[in-house]
């Protein structure tokens, strides 16, 4: 089906054109039309361009108010002001338009219209280790982005670059063969959990070796140089680790609502082949340079405390290679190979500067352009406790993702069991969950991701305030009402004068499309969650002042419950785009 024109942009286009009749010389005029509370809209272009014509901009409202005769869409408009103006439409206009997005399944939402590919490098757990709260933003919110994008037309390719290589593989592989019983499983599927507490002990007590005997030390620092040089036993150990982790991993994503498959988990490993051509092209080009032994990248603006150019290292003096040429051989990869116009990273803003400089080496390399090959780091906060610090444990720990995620569902089964009626203990378990997981993606996602956020979940599965939880209960009632409704079905009625609540939510619901398209230009979820709170705003006063099953007239009903329907529809689709679930009943 055709895209919907939003009132906003019909308006818009026409004043512009009333505007380029009343001054054509000033060419193609922007109107700078925003929402209003005195009207609908309000244009605030005039005075910019009258200033720019010299001409007198009260007059030149005027102008514009003559050439924009009120009609179909336009119902009165009138200057305010040094000439502002103040414009009000049909409510015709607002019911047709939203009748036209009713009967889309996209609700009217246009594709971008030229889509591009964008890898995007998200959710990177370490191989053999924990997750912890440190890896919830870069999952929740890298998903939610992935979403987005491919609702809007773009073709996304997933990437989760784990940790999967390095010094302590070495330490590990070399424990597990002194120790070859340590990671053998008594039959039958594994869970997650055991998976991780196999790991768990096993790093531990080759830590504790590492740390205590030199010789047990040694031998590790060589099983590296076996592993890097690619022997068959060490190899095959390293892939247990691996495919052990993935267990834990998988578990863990399944419990955030999240899909993560196979073929798009490519480590630090997946590049291990591309090193020595990435550090030979570097080299070759002058873009890298030898510096005591090493092969380093230098930039002008950037200096160490004590003044002296801070370089990216890409090939340390004893030939290891470090993060710097697995992430340019990342680069490589992706714009040659799979095509991206953009790589999007969402990753910790504590690794900026590290990015910057992966960023610029592979500008001068000739990998990115700027303008048919870009990077652009999503960078994100930290996770806080209730007190503003680092979020920890009591005794300082690093907070386990899966003990955070199991305690919110724990929260939102009380939540859900105080309100349910007649729920079966199956069903208050499942919604549970999904209000759960739901809050606490939400409470990442409606923060701004380049702000810290608190931790509190006790506001997180509030049925008050901005809360994932009002969202799904403003959804399950308008879920309520139509079933209630029965035979009478929602229909939009054109000719019907609406009250200011309807109008309020009619034009909100009308904005959809125009924040999806501003959310996925500048990857900013938190835009979609205050879009949505709001439109779950509008509806508590819609329902509040607008009786639907009882209004005055049987076509007042019908077009009463189809704004609900496609408030419903609007919550149920903006939320799955933040990767949370709208149960039918709560």
């Amino acid at each position: 089906m055709a895209s919907v024109h939003s009132l906003a942009s019909t308006v818009n286009q026409r004043v512009a054109d009333a505007l380029s009749a009343a001054l054509p010389e000033a060419g193609v005029a922007d109107p700078l039309l925003r929402r209003s509370d005195r009207a609908d809209f309000q244009a605030n272009g005039i005075l910019a361009l009258a200033k720019k014509a010299k001409a007198n901009p009260r007059e030149l409202a005027g102008q514009v108010v003559a050439a924009l005769p009120a009609g179909d869409v336009i119902k009165d408009i009138e200057v305010s002001g040094p000439g502002f103006l103040n414009i009000t439409i049909t409510d015709r206009a607002i019911i047709e338009t939203l009748a036209a997005r009713a009967a889309d399944d996209r609700l009217g939402v246009s594709p971008a219209e030229k889509p591009g590919t964008t890898v995007i490098d998200y959710a990177q757990p370490n191989v053999a280790k924990e997750m912890h709260v440190g890896h919830l933003r870069s999952a929740v919110i890298g998903a939610a982005v992935v979403e987005i994008l491919e609702f809007m037309g773009e073709k996304v390719v997933r990437r989760h670059h784990i940790g999967d290589w390095g010094t302590q593989f070495g330490m590990l592989i070399q424990y597990l063969m002194e120790h070859p019983h340590e990671l053998d499983h008594k039959g039958g599927e594994v869970s997650g959990e055991e998976a991780m507490s196999n790991l768990n002990r096993l790093y531990k007590a080759a830590r504790v070796l590492f740390d205590s005997d030199e010789e047990f030390k040694a031998r590790s620092r060589d099983r590296v140089v076996a592993l890097q040089s690619g022997d068959e036993k060490t190899l095959e150990l390293w892939h247990r680790f691996v495919d052990e982790s993935k267990i834990y991993f998988y578990s863990v994503f399944d419990k955030l609502d999240m899909e993560i498959h196979d073929e798009d988990v490519v480590g630090e490993s997946g590049y291990n082949h591309m090193l020595d051509e990435t550090c030979d092209l570097l080299e070759e080009s002058g873009v890298a340079v030898r510096s005591e032994g090493a092969l380093c990248v230098f930039f002008d603006d950037i200096k160490g405390p004590d003044g002296n150019p801070t370089p990216l290292i890409v090939k340390k003096s004893n030939g290891g290679y470090g993060y710097a040429a697995t992430d340019l051989s990342a680069v490589r990869d992706r714009v040659k190979n799979l095509g991206a116009t953009t790589l999007l990273y969402v990753v910790d803003a504590r690794q900026s500067l590290h990015f910057r400089m992966v960023f610029e080496t592979a500008r001068r390399a000739g990998w990115l352009n700027g303008e048919t090959t870009r990077a652009v780091q999503l960078a994100f906060g930290t996770v806080l406790g209730k007190d503003g610090k680092p979020f920890k444990t009591r005794e300082g720990e690093t907070v386990r993702l899966v003990d955070l995620l199991d305690e919110a569902i724990e929260r939102a089964t009380a939540v859900v069991r105080e309100k349910a009626q007649d729920l079966t203990e199956e069903e208050i378990a499942e919604r549970a969950t999904q209000v759960g997981i739901g809050a606490i993606k939400y409470a990442d996602l409606s923060t701004s991701a380049s702000r810290d956020y608190k931790f509190d979940l006790d506001q997180m599965v509030s049925l008050n305030g901005d809360t994932s939880v009002y969202l799904q209960y403003a959804y399950a009632r308008i879920q309520s009402i139509l079933r209630k409704a029965g035979d009478r079905k929602p229909a939009a009625h054109p000719a019907l004068e609406l009250a200011p609540a309807e109008r309020a939510l009619g034009l909100h619901l009308d904005q959809f499309g125009e924040t999806l398209a501003e959310v996925a230009s500048s990857y900013e979820p938190h835009k979609l969650a205050a879009y949505l709170y709001q439109l779950a705003s509008h509806y508590t006063t819609f329902y509040s002042e607008c009786p639907v099953l009882k209004a005055e007239t049987p076509e007042q009903v019908e077009n009463r419950l189809f704004l609900c329907d496609l408030t419903a529809r609007t919550l149920n689709k903006g939320m799955a785009l933040l990767g949370i679930r709208t149960p039918e009943r709560l």
